[in-house]
């Protein structure tokens, strides 16, 4: 993991921010996820880690990983998730009246369209980072199209635990892969060369 941590960090855009990139195993085999802190600290679960099939299948979860880092989102996602709580907070206040019960919808609307603008914001990070990941993938000599069967494993290990895509941070595996697709389509307008790490 470390080498392809290296190669992703030292052959992309990610070499030119502040940040050291560190990318650690976390020894929880009930969970598929990853995920990236703000500075650098990214993280995969083993059972995510035990699905994955190839380096390049790898490379795409750290690169999707380091691409939040480098859009800075979680930095982002706090900032905004903290105004949303705040003008929610707000509007309760200001709307509530106690010899009104019915007042109390005012502050459910508010708390469910906060949720939803917070949601959309992650939405919206999830595909800016398959994005960035695929440049920086193919920036370090990887494959992309590993991240299209990355999103081919999610969805399979999600069937039957997935929420609606609306109610979600992250949207569909499956409707990524066209979004993913495009990207690469950008990346390479002749088509993938020959000669990437699968």
């Amino acid at each position: 993991m470390d080498k392809v941590c290296e190669a992703l960090t030292q052959n992309s855009e990610a070499r030119n921010t502040k940040w050291l990139f560190e990318c650690h195993l976390l020894a929880d085999n009930q969970t598929i996820n990853a995920f990236a802190l703000p500075g650098g600290q990214v993280f995969i679960t083993s059972a995510l880690f035990d699905e994955l099939e190839t380096e390049g299948q790898l490379a795409g979860v750290l690169a999707h990983e380091i691409g939040h880092v480098v859009a800075r989102h979680s930095a982002q996602q706090i900032a905004k998730a903290q105004l949303t709580e705040g003008l929610t907070g707000a509007v309760v206040v200001a709307s509530y009246d106690p010899q009104n019960p019915n007042s109390r919808s005012a502050a459910y609307i508010a708390q469910i369209v906060g949720q939803l603008v917070n949601m959309k914001y992650g939405r919206d990070d999830e595909l800016q980072s398959d994005r960035l990941g695929v440049r920086f993938m193919s920036e370090a000599g990887y494959d992309p199209r590993s991240l299209i069967r990355v999103m081919e494993i999610l969805a399979a290990s999600s069937k039957g635990n997935q929420p609606p895509e609306f109610f979600s941070t992250h949207p569909n595996p499956d409707n990524r892969i066209a979004r993913i697709q495009q990207a690469i389509q950008e990346v390479f307008p002749q088509g993938v060369p020959d000669g990437l790490i699968p």
